[in-house]
């Protein structure tokens, strides 16, 4: 799959960076929650728990912030309440030319 960097304008260029910011995040997490999944197996064979062999407890899920407004137009499971600080998508996005309303939910 051969893309024409030099062909593409700036805006088109800023975009596809952002998805691929998105993409490189979004493989990253599967990656680790993947590792995670094979050394639980691992210890889970010699009966123990991966908390257990690390002296760690498990982590747990927060709760829920508030009502996403805004989605990454490259990520879609990337959201923002649109309260506190900015994130870098957000930031890429608005950069890149994509403007606070096309990103709303």
């Amino acid at each position: 799959m051969a893309i024409d960097l030099l062909s593409m304008s700036t805006v088109e260029l800023k975009q596809l960076r952002i998805e691929v910011d998105a993409a490189l995040k979004t493989v990253k997490k599967r990656e680790r929650k993947d590792a995670m999944r094979a050394a639980e197996e691992a210890a889970a064979q010699f009966g123990f728990t991966l908390a257990e062999i690390t002296g760690t407890p498990p982590k747990r899920k927060s709760p829920v912030a508030g009502i996403a407004k805004y989605r990454n137009p490259g990520n879609a499971d990337q959201t923002w309440t649109g309260k506190g600080r900015r994130p870098d998508w957000f930031k890429q996005a608005v950069e890149a030319g994509i403007g606070r309303e096309q990103m709303k939910i």
